[in-house]
């Protein structure tokens, strides 16, 4: 019973949102516009947990920003995460593409598809209340199927290489 009185760290967050609005600031605003004024205002104070945290954060998104160009020509992701069982624990792992066992890269290739299946259930759901509660009697579409997406953006990227590669440098 004491656990459901204890507000969570997401719920802690999301009051400093709402006490930015209420305090007038500018709305719609940035994350960070939200995260300067929580600091500025002593709502929100990094603890020694979070700041290792938020160092681990930030080298994950670094490591899901570096790209390498294969030997085909293409951009691709240098770092692969992984989820792995170890002992007890469920570990994400992180490996190079390039040295990567196949085993390694099917997990990341299944955890990859698991968050865009997940992303599209939620973005269904979104577009789903808001076509049944929205003020103005919209109905958006929304197609699942990204199939000409992909092979379009192949094309784009083909012939983007292509003229590479006749342009003299």
């Amino acid at each position: 019973m004491r656990s459901s009185l204890v507000k969570t760290y997401g719920s802690r967050l999301r009051d400093i949102v709402n006490d930015y609005r209420e305090a007038g600031e500018p709305w719609p605003a940035t994350v960070r516009q939200i995260a300067v004024w929580a600091y500025n205002t002593d709502r929100w104070q990094p603890k020694a947990g979070n700041v290792i945290k938020q160092c681990a954060e930030d080298i994950s998104r670094a490591l899901r920003e570096e790209y390498y160009t294969d030997p085909q020509g293409r951009a691709v992701w240098t770092k692969h995460a992984a989820l792995v069982k170890r002992d007890t624990r469920q570990l994400m792992l992180w490996d190079n593409i390039r040295t990567a066992e196949p085993e390694h890269m099917q997990r990341s290739v299944q955890l990859r598809r698991h968050q865009i299946v997940g992303d599209c259930c939620q973005l269904k759901r979104d577009r789903d209340s808001y076509n049944d509660n929205n003020p103005y009697g919209a109905q958006l579409p929304l197609n699942l199927n990204f199939e000409k997406d992909v092979a379009e953006t192949e094309a784009v990227e083909d012939s983007t290489a292509a003229l590479r590669k006749r342009r003299p440098r």
